[in-house]
């Protein structure tokens, strides 16, 4: 019987395995992770219960870490109703995939920091289901956990560590939007 270590192990392998080169093929990686979460949706919720306690906030554990090229491979535990700041991730791409629970992305991009930022549109995520970003586009969304009962649980593979980035905050004068600088924090490991 496959456990839900099995599968989170699989699922860090595969994204580090598979993003060895600068500009990786994030659907294709998207499609193969989302099989594994399809696959295995049952038992990882099941597995990842203590991550889903509705007092514990919204947290960022680190499933795996690769130096060059630089990945990160994250779970990130969001409590019912949690919105994100809109925020960007510091130029590097990504990768979102939900594991339990529904999460929406509002995204946004512009052609330079000259430019206002424009809605490009926005993803409903359930189990399996992501969503991803280039490096060479500036982007920024806003995440939030469409249950207002169940924390949700997804999974983030990034090209590179996210440690700073900043939050947007709509304004009435031009940019039209205010940058915040932000550290990013990690609740500690994830074994496998």
């Amino acid at each position: 019987m496959r456990s839900y270590r099995h599968s989170l192990k699989a699922l860090r392998d595969i994204a580090l395995a598979n993003t060895l080169e600068k500009n990786p093929d994030l659907a294709s990686i998207s499609r193969e992770l989302g099989a594994i979460i399809h696959r295995d949706a049952s038992v990882l919720a099941d597995g990842m219960a203590d991550l889903r306690q509705r007092n514990r906030g919204f947290e960022r554990w680190l499933l795996g870490r690769r130096g060059r090229p630089g990945v990160s491979v994250l779970v990130m535990a969001w409590p019912p109703g949690y919105t994100t700041p809109s925020h960007d991730h510091a130029g590097l791409w990504g990768i979102e995939l939900s594991l339990y629970g529904a999460l929406e992305v509002e995204s946004w991009s512009r052609e330079s920091t000259a430019q206002a930022w424009q809605l490009r549109g926005r993803d409903w995520l359930g189990p399996g289901d992501s969503t991803w970003f280039d490096a060479d586009v500036p982007y920024m969304h806003r995440c939030r956990n469409l249950s207002r009962h169940e924390t949700a649980l997804t999974l983030h593979i990034y090209g590179g560590d996210l440690e700073d980035y900043a939050t947007y905050e709509e304004s009435e004068s031009e940019p039209y939007w205010q940058s915040q600088p932000q550290r990013a924090r990690i609740a500690g490991p994830l074994r496998v």
